[in-house]
């Protein structure tokens, strides 16, 4: 029996559907790949939001070490140790203070 005999696209007409839908999807595959990159560089490339720009120096009360900061558009807050929360505006000036019941 030869087993080194070529087999022709005539014999197997199934050969060429299948190579036709293996050329399709990997092209689809490709196509798809670059899509997922170019969106991924454009998100990256969107303007992120910046945290807004604090005093040169803000007025804490007595007493009071900062224990974190945040902020948004126009305020930022500030956390101190003994569990007070202290609004500031942008320039600086406290706005209002509140008690916290921090976790031990």
């Amino acid at each position: 029996m030869d087993t080194n005999t070529p087999i022709e696209d005539g014999d197997i007409p199934q050969l060429r559907f299948l190579r036709v839908l293996v050329t399709v999807l990997a092209g689809v595959m490709i196509v798809g790949l670059l899509v997922l990159i170019s969106l991924i560089v454009i998100s990256f490339r969107a303007d992120q939001p910046q945290f807004p720009t604090l005093p040169d120096t803000i007025t804490l009360p007595k007493d009071a070490r900062p224990l974190s900061v945040t902020g948004g558009t126009g305020w930022f807050l500030v956390v101190t140790e003994d569990g007070r929360a202290l609004v500031y505006t942008a320039g600086g000036t406290l706005k209002s203070e509140t008690r916290l019941n921090l976790p031990e």
